[in-house]
């Protein structure tokens, strides 16, 4: 098993590469670099302690690489890309459905807030036939940031990112184009990604740090 070193330098290298690619157009090196961040990610996550949650976030990782592939394949594959990261969306709202279930209102109404603020603006635009593509992909990465919110610490910092990211794809295709975009897009999403498998580790070391607190009162 890869090292966590030997795993932060190869996400890195991805990142530069895809980068790079981005600033030279060059599709095919995007396609073959682009992946390279979160399959980091998939292999960090094998030496953290098996629990649903970990399984869970663990696919929702793999669905990404999976639309990572799509999006970044020469051609227009968007909604075959959706589709992979509606998928990633829903792995992650299961895990965080594993963590804690908790009604969180406040939570419930800041995401349901985002993610009709964010589909209002896109349908005014026009969708087309992509409407209820989009309109299904905002609900469930509603749901996704309303479980992530309860949950709190870097699962909710990662989900913020990811929302901000898939945002960001959102304006810069139905609304308006600007030159920045890819490069926020991607940066923001490996952000929100290596938060969400980070909270695989740091949710551990919270629930052992709840458990010895218990432990201590009850004996104490």
């Amino acid at each position: 098993m890869l090292r966590p070193f030997t795993l932060l330098c190869l996400a890195l290298l991805g990142t530069a590469f895809y980068i790079y690619a981005l600033a030279g157009q060059n599709a095919l090196l995007g396609l073959a670099v682009k992946p390279i961040p979160v399959l980091a990610l998939i292999a960090w996550l094998k030496a953290a302690e098996p629990s649903p949650y970990r399984r869970w976030i663990t696919i929702g990782l793999g669905f990404s690489v999976l639309g990572d592939i799509l999006l970044a394949v020469p051609g227009d594959l968007f909604v075959f890309g959706l589709a992979a990261f509606l998928c990633a969306h829903l792995a992650y709202l299961r895990g965080y459905l594993s963590e804690t279930r908790e009604r969180a209102a406040s939570a419930l109404v800041i995401s349901a807030l985002v993610g009709t603020t964010l589909l209002a603006i896109l349908i005014s635009r026009g969708l087309g036939d992509l409407l209820i593509p989009v309109t299904v992909y905002a609900l469930a990465i509603s749901a996704m940031l309303w479980r992530a919110l309860a949950c709190g610490g870097v699962a909710a910092l990662g989900a913020i990112a990811f929302v901000f990211s898939d945002s960001l794809i959102g304006i810069d295709r139905f609304v308006a184009h600007f030159q920045a975009a890819p490069y926020l897009i991607i940066l923001a999403y490996w952000l929100g990604q290596w938060a969400i498998a980070a909270s695989v580790y740091t949710r551990r070391s919270a629930k052992t740090l709840i458990q010895t607190a218990a432990r201590q009162n009850k004996f104490g």
